[in-house]
């Protein structure tokens, strides 16, 4: 009959395509829950996700950095609201798995966030670092002198989250937070756009029809919001940058010679290096 399901023959090889992983995983979540194993409804050690994997066909090496990434995810608000679709994202990401421990990466990312970023320990967590922006003069001197944009001291913060994969294998996610810099060049624009629109009251008092009067201020307000959104997506870009040349260090630990200027404040304000692999 038409529309009936064929049902898998004995010969049929015991492989699975994507579809049927993802309805057998889900499956099994369903009988999880309703068995009732588990801290919660549903939940799975990370034993169990591996020995399940193994019964559809997947490695344990790739659960494990699955779930190593999933542990080091970070709940990123969604982009809603005037500030979004006038300037763009307010967070930047970055994310690589790497050799070494969680102690060893974490700690090499702590001396190229604080030599090479001018950045200071906010926080300090097992598995985390938050880092802020350093103000001392030591710092000063260094964004001074040193040629470099230091794009990421424009962050609120920078967290630096890791999950260990294998004994000697951990997954790195950056992310710096700019929405205070944000804010506060859209404030800045804000207030250049009402002072440009002032100007239409002394052309108005000269006998210049309102309409008319107006254009020049919105055309001077239009040209602010376009140059503060093409700025910060600018500064966004290079914080990008700036993250995954940080992930590019702590992977393959290759730096370029330090100029004769970094060797100066070197000697003076400590040394910039990157982050060796463990």
């Amino acid at each position: 009959m038409a529309g009936k399901p064929t049902p898998p023959s004995a010969g049929t090889p015991s492989t699975l395509n994507r579809s049927a992983l993802e309805r057998v995983l889900a499956r099994a979540a369903e009988l999880q829950a309703r068995d009732g194993d588990g801290d919660e409804p549903g939940a799975m050690t990370e034993a169990q996700l591996v020995d399940l994997g193994k019964e559809v066909g997947l490695s344990a090496d790739v659960l494990r950095q699955a779930m190593a990434e999933e542990r080091s995810r970070a709940v990123v608000p969604e982009e809603r609201g005037i500030l979004g679709s006038l300037t763009g994202t307010a967070t930047v990401t970055a994310s690589r798995t790497v050799r070494g421990t969680s102690t060893q990466v974490l700690s090499a990312l702590d001396d190229w966030m604080q030599r090479n970023e001018a950045l200071q320990v906010k926080r300090r967590f097992g598995d985390q670092l938050i880092w802020e922006t350093r103000r001392d003069v030591t710092a000063r001197i260094r964004r001074a002198f040193t040629g470099r944009s230091f794009d990421v001291t424009a962050a609120n913060d920078v967290s630096g989250i890791v999950a260990a994969i294998g004994a000697d294998k951990v997954h790195v996610r950056l992310i710096a937070d700019f929405s205070h810099t944000r804010e506060r060049r859209v404030e800045i624009a804000v207030i250049a756009a009402v002072a440009m629109l002032i100007v239409t009251v002394p052309l108005t008092v000269m006998g210049i029809e309102l309409p008319l009067a107006i254009i020049p201020s919105l055309l001077m307000a239009s040209v602010a919001f376009a140059v503060t959104r093409r700025q910060y997506r600018a500064l966004i870009a290079r914080a990008q940058v700036a993250l995954e040349q940080a992930l590019d260090r702590l992977e393959f630990g290759d730096a370029k010679p330090p100029t004769p200027v970094q060797s100066l404040l070197d000697a003076f304000v400590g040394g910039s290096r990157v982050p060796r692999r463990p």
